[in-house]
């Protein structure tokens, strides 16, 4: 399963849902919270991930970060994707 394209999926599939179009695609750098998702709409993006990818990599970190960019939350979940269930 490419973790990359999973995030992609549920992160364009939440963007339709609230009419949000990025001025541009995405990629790496795009800053989150540059892309119109309020921090519920990233709540709903976790909790799909989880359910479909089997793991939340928040929970599993020691010290949790929040991702400042699109490549940070691909980076984050790539890191923990030996967690699975």
């Amino acid at each position: 399963m490419d973790i990359k394209s999973v995030i992609a999926e549920h992160l364009y599939n939440l963007l339709t849902e609230r009419d949000i179009t990025l001025e541009k695609p995405l990629s790496e750098t795009t800053v989150l919270l540059a892309t119109g998702l309020d921090s519920l709409a990233y709540a709903i993006l976790v909790v799909q991930l989880e359910t479909r990818l089997g793991y939340d990599p928040f929970l599993l970190m020691e010290e949790p970060i929040y991702p400042r960019t699109y490549g940070d939350l691909i980076e984050i979940y790539e890191r923990f994707q030996d967690h699975r269930r």
